[in-house]
């Protein structure tokens, strides 16, 4: 899947829009259908962007000697 032009913020900021209107009920179903897949390549888009990131950070541990181990994030 090809990167989307904008930053992973601006990416994720459009998804939660894009959100916002299909919650509202309002857009009628053509306009909705047009909304779902763009918010559907937004979400391809940052998945893909957050495993690169993922991928990096563990290679800069590797580097720096350090085991790499995998734990939950703290909320």
């Amino acid at each position: 899947m090809s990167k989307s032009k904008l930053t992973f913020e601006k990416a994720f900021q459009r998804l939660e829009e894009i959100s916002r209107e299909l919650e509202a009920n309002t857009v009628p179903l053509d306009e909705a259908l047009k909304l779902f897949e763009e918010g559907m390549k937004l979400v391809g888009d940052c998945g893909q962007r957050l495993d690169e990131a993922e991928g990096k950070i563990q290679k800069l541990i590797e580097q720096a000697g350090g085991g790499v181990s995998t734990e939950p994030l703290e909320e």
